[in-house]
């Protein structure tokens, strides 16, 4: 039997807290391995990256998602007692219920709503000096999830919404102030849709079937009752903040056309399944999911290793978007490198790995990625715009992180629109 090798340190919580998106792979290159053993909060952890090790991990016979999260993090990101908190048949039976969200006509619909907001925000950029990217995308896809999900949003409250949305997801990494702000904007939420729920059941407010709101208020667990309002309220929102943290990866790739033009020029040229390409490279190569965690469901030997029942296990998400092993220099910002992709479930995964039914892959993966390829249209297609000089440089031992200055564009000019 083989001995996972053991990082030296009691503890590397100030660690993880310095290095950031790299903390496994830094260790993972000073011990020689690709799994190895440490304390996070002074508990006994389990790190691992590769294509194999995303094999096991999402083997949800081996792991489970109960009790993996922190919960500094249910209390901000997630929310307790959600899809991502579950096992076996709940998860399943709860899990379908959002998968039936992203359905072909239902995608299609949100991009029909969410061209629309495009739209509405460019003519509102051509008359200003210059705008946030980060800041107004956050509002905008606010806007647009809310009308897709049935979730009466009114003018004077979207920034407010927008922000606590956007707060949730931004104190996962945190603590401190960012991990206040976001266990703040968390029970705002949480109070706002529980009483939306509340008045779609009382018949107080009609949400139109089919939609994200009619779905979760009336959806019935394995037992026949309905979701606790405060559940079905973290379900709610767990279909709002994904949506509005998009603007992670649209920020990222107006980052993406700036730094490398030439593709801006080849997709106006009408180059073949380029902007598929160009997203899909985004998603590999800009940081957005650190890493995610499981709990061992029974002890098991994989390797020659053991691990043992109870046992914390967090597979490296950006190590392996970056491991030259998975990846042709993985430094480089290539799209077509997927020109030949196998599509293998276990090695892109920036939104979760294996599939997306009965797995712990994200459910609005398919809605990220539609909503990319619209966001590289509009910016390379319907508007022309400068870029001032400003830090364009991002943190990685910040997590979540964002170019620090948010993508500033100026001089924002409408073309013609289809």
């Amino acid at each position: 039997m083989r001995t996972i090798p053991k990082d030296k340190n009691i503890d590397s919580s100030l660690t993880l807290l310095r290095d950031g998106y790299e903390f496994i792979q830094k260790k993972r290159q000073k011990l020689w391995s690709d799994i190895f053993r440490t304390r996070l909060m002074l508990k006994e952890t389990i790190c691992m990256s590769g294509k194999e090790a995303a094999e096991v991990f999402y083997d949800t016979e081996k792991f489970q998602r109960k009790d993996a999260a922190p919960k500094r993090v249910q209390k901000t990101l997630f929310g307790q007692k959600g899809v991502q908190t579950l096992d076996n048949s709940a998860h399943r039976q709860r899990k379908e219920m959002f998968m039936s969200l992203m359905k072909p006509d239902s995608l299609r619909r949100f991009l029909e709503i969410q061209k629309s907001y495009w739209k509405k925000y460019i003519s509102k950029w051509e008359k200003e000096e210059q705008i946030i990217l980060f800041n107004e995308v956050q509002a905008l896809l606010c806007r647009a999830v809310c009308s897709w999900s049935g979730v009466p949003l009114r003018e004077e409250e979207v920034q407010q919404r927008a922000k606590d949305l956007g707060a949730m997801v931004d104190a996962f990494g945190a603590i401190g102030p960012r991990h206040w702000r976001g266990k703040q904007a968390r029970k705002r939420a949480e109070k706002w849709i529980g009483n939306l729920i509340k008045e779609i059941r009382n018949g107080k407010i009609h949400v139109e079937k089919g939609t994200a709101a009619h779905s979760i208020a009336f959806h019935r667990e394995l037992d026949g009752k309905l979701l606790d309002t405060q559940v079905a309220a973290v379900e709610l929102i767990n279909v709002l903040r994904p949506t509005v943290a998009i603007a992670t990866y649209i920020t990222f790739t107006a980052l993406a056309l700036h730094q490398y033009p030439q593709y801006k020029k080849e997709i106006q040229t009408g180059k073949e399944n380029l902007t598929e390409m160009l997203v899909q490279e985004v998603r590999r190569f800009y940081p957005f999911t650190p890493m995610v965690g499981a709990i061992v469901r029974k002890e098991f030997e994989w390797k020659g290793y053991t691990f043992k029942r109870g046992r914390l296990v967090l597979l490296d998400i950006y190590g392996m978007l970056h491991d030259p092993e998975l990846w042709q220099h993985p430094q480089e910002f290539n799209p077509e490198r997927f020109i030949n992709w196998d599509g293998n479930p276990f090695t892109l995964i920036p939104q979760g790995g294996g599939e997306h039914l009965y797995g712990h892959r994200c459910a609005g993966e398919w809605l990220t990625i539609e909503s990319m390829k619209q966001a590289v249209d509009f910016l390379i297609n319907r508007i022309t715009y400068e870029i001032p000089d400003q830090d364009l440089t991002f943190s990685l031992s910040r997590m979540p992180t964002l170019p620090r200055s948010g993508f500033i564009m100026r001089n924002i000019k409408s073309q013609q629109y289809e």
